[in-house]
């Protein structure tokens, strides 16, 4: 008899660890251990344990949760962890630094009553191995620890950095949040996280795999070519093109993109013809030889080479004709006379979060919310300064009036004005704001921008903000053709399921929900929500 090979030695092993698992299972249910099912996971097998963590845990479990704020009140903080099941916190004030404004301790409480027949005891985490992680955070500050015994803790706050801070946490507190997951399923959701970002095979897998548990999408192979042998002839100026990228740097930040928006694409560009017949892209976000992302106009033949042939994010292409009544609106030298204005500008990053936030709680995937996007913005703020000015600072001293406040003073004058900071952040942006470096527009904003200027709006341009404008608000408006028998005869020639649109690149067919489907109306797209896994939007939002 030949051998075992090393797959059937695999088995047997994790038949037998399997069986060990069951009967773990079994012992903790009947004589109600300490000890949690699933802490034993970290001890079997990695090809039994891993499909089992993945299971529990994935890339959003990352997020913390936020749990409630602590200040100077009597209030006490109440809440339910992943390890201990009653926890409360309150605030005290001292001033042991001897300093103006003194500092403060957060008094934490960890206990567990057994509400669960896999606990033992009363006063004990609901298993032996776990432990709770917790992130802190003021507009100045963010710090974290873990607890793992069930007693009384502290998280000190030596002095205060200010009268700003000392006084925003006298009125509305340090931000408590926990890591749900725990420490295991933190660090399993960092596995998960790390290769949406890597230019590899597992990375482009690890994409699809997210997209496909979070937004229910589907990733159908199309039979080759994967390429489509493209007749410019066919081509016309303000013709759309929206992308989506798989792997690498791009392929994740675009991931989770779509998870919070919605879209089934994370870039665009658009057609130009001039007036010698020769076709151009413009598209806002091209890097140029420095490395920035800018606006640019490039041939058509060197875009579309690069796409095919050195872009590493795995793009998969799709064009969008525009309908003929709608192209023969389109003016085309207003079109170029905007595309040339802002060509060489920076990418639009200052507004771009503000196009996906519309609500106070309605664009959240949980568990993230207004309070978590303050503390993330806290921490590039201290990491990346410049960095955050560019992405929210500026575009949040617009929506309050201001010039010049950073991220702290921004969080202290909201909550001066009477308001907060979740509905600063749904203020529409406003398509005339000039920045620091001009105009900011991302790359189906700047495309939208230019419809606007050739005519597509009509007379609602001037009330519609096309920077509130996510890519699946794009491909949803009615601009595109409708009629199958009209779009090019390459289109989508060697597919037997035919698209409303052409796929002109990708291994996978392309999904467009809703696709040429709205009508633009007053004020669009500016209290939309945008909850996954539907996505679904009332009228005229």
């Amino acid at each position: 008899m030949a051998s075992p090979s090393s797959s059937s030695s695999f088995t047997l092993s994790s038949l037998f660890a399997t069986a060990v698992l069951i009967l773990v299972l079994s012992t903790a249910v009947s004589l109600k251990s300490t000890l949690h099912p699933r802490d034993m996971l970290p001890h079997l097998p990695r090809q039994v344990s891993w499909p089992i963590l993945n299971s529990l845990y994935g890339a959003a479990d990352l997020l913390p949760t936020f749990i409630g704020t602590a200040n100077a009140g009597n209030n006490t903080v109440k809440w339910k962890g992943a390890c201990f099941y009653e926890n409360t916190a309150h605030m005290e004030f001292h001033n042991k630094s001897g300093s103006k404004f003194g500092g403060g301790t957060l008094h934490i409480k960890a206990h567990s009553i057994c509400k669960n027949r896999y606990f033992l005891s009363a006063d004990k985490a609901h298993s032996s191995t776990c432990m709770d992680l917790y992130v802190f955070a003021t507009p100045y500050r963010v710090t974290w620890t873990w607890y793992f015994i069930s007693r009384p803790h502290t998280v000190e706050f030596p002095e205060w950095d200010g009268q700003a801070e000392y006084d925003y946490v006298k009125k509305k507190g340090v931000s408590i949040f926990l890591m749900h997951a725990g420490m295991l399923g933190t660090l399993q959701a960092l596995c998960d996280v790390f290769p949406l970002f890597t230019n590899t095979g597992w990375g482009e897998s690890s994409n699809l795999a997210f997209l496909e548990k979070h937004m229910g999408a589907k990733f159908e192979a199309r039979p080759e070519p994967w390429v489509t042998k493209v007749n410019t002839d066919d081509i016309h100026s303000g013709d759309l093109l929206v992308l989506s990228k798989i792997r690498g740097r791009w392929g994740g930040f675009e991931t989770l993109e779509k998870w919070v928006s919605g879209a089934y694409a994370g870039h665009s560009a658009v057609f130009l013809r001039d007036t010698q017949g020769k076709l151009w892209i413009g598209e806002s976000g091209n890097e140029n030889e420095k490395g920035e992302d800018v606006i640019a106009i490039l041939p058509w033949e060197e875009w579309w080479e690069f796409e095919q042939k050195k872009d590493d994010s795995n793009p998969q292409i799709a064009l969008l004709p525009l309908h003929p009544d709608v192209r023969a609106k389109f003016n085309v030298t207003a079109a170029w006379e905007y595309a040339r204005s802002m060509d060489g500008k920076p990418y639009g990053y200052h507004n771009l979060i503000f196009a996906w936030i519309d609500t106070v709680t309605a664009n959240y995937p949980p568990p993230i919310d207004a309070h978590l996007v303050a503390s993330f913005m806290t921490v590039w703020n201290k990491l990346q300064p410049e960095y955050a000015a560019n992405m929210w600072n500026e575009a949040l001293n617009k929506r309050l009036g201001t010039e010049g406040l950073g991220l702290p003073d921004v969080l202290v004058e909201v909550e001066k004005r009477g308001s907060s900071f979740d509905k600063l952040l749904t203020v529409p942006e406003q398509d005339d704001w000039v920045y620091s470096d001009g105009k900011s527009t991302s790359c189906i904003a700047f495309i939208l921008e230019m419809y606007k200027e050739a005519g597509l709006f009509g007379s609602l341009a001037s009330s519609i903000q096309v920077t509130e404008f996510t890519l699946k608000d794009a491909y949803m408006l009615n601009f595109f053709e409708n009629n199958a028998s009209r779009l090019p005869k390459w289109c989508n020639d060697n597919d037997s399921v035919k698209l409303p649109f052409c796929q002109i690149l990708g291994k996978y067919r392309m999904e467009l929900p809703g696709y040429n489907t709205m009508e633009p109306y007053t004020h669009m797209n500016e209290q939309c929500p945008s909850l996954p896994p539907k996505y679904n939007r009332p009228g005229n939002c």
